[in-house]
């Protein structure tokens, strides 16, 4: 490594801090199929419609016309197929870590998401918090979802701050 490049430790350590820093909101108890809500005014995804994901292959705004309740979070479709789809497997489509940040996750933090920050993987959505946590996501992605999925159980129930 070049004596001026940074370090994968540096790296790191700034990712936690920034990660540490990012705004943290409230969610409902999780349930057993963890989808919990993580966002203001009980929208998930701040309204994106979740299907939207798998079928079109990127986030699209849901509509209030294409809404449904499931577990105490209001979730927005752009169209009634979609909202079919989702009620029919909502866990197949609601994303992983109850809409909290995978890459924040994997460092302990229920930390807030951009729509636009996604990947699946083995078809499941995983949600981050902006462009850094995209990019440290998508250069380890089962390495990130390794350490979140140890942390999850132990935080999902822990009111965020």
């Amino acid at each position: 490594m070049p004596a001026n490049a940074p370090s994968r430790r540096v790296f790191t350590a700034g990712l936690a801090a920034v990660l540490a820093s990012a705004p943290i909101f409230g969610m409902s108890n999780a349930t057993a199929d963890e989808i919990t809500n993580f966002a203001p005014g009980g929208i998930a995804i701040r309204g994106t419609d979740p299907v939207a994901y798998f079928t079109m292959g990127k986030p699209v705004a849901g509509s209030d016309e294409f809404s449904a309740e499931y577990n105490g979070v209001t979730w927005k479709f752009s169209s009634e197929q979609n909202r079919a789809m989702f009620l029919a497997n909502p866990v197949k489509y609601a994303p992983a870590y109850g809409g909290y940040c995978a890459t924040g996750m994997s460092f302990g933090y229920k930390i807030s998401i951009e729509p636009e920050q996604w990947k699946i993987v083995d078809g499941r959505l995983y949600l981050n918090n902006g462009p850094a946590a995209q990019r440290s996501f998508l250069k380890d992605p089962k390495g990130t979802i390794a350490r979140a999925d140890v942390n999850w159980p132990k935080i999902k129930d822990i009111p965020a701050n």
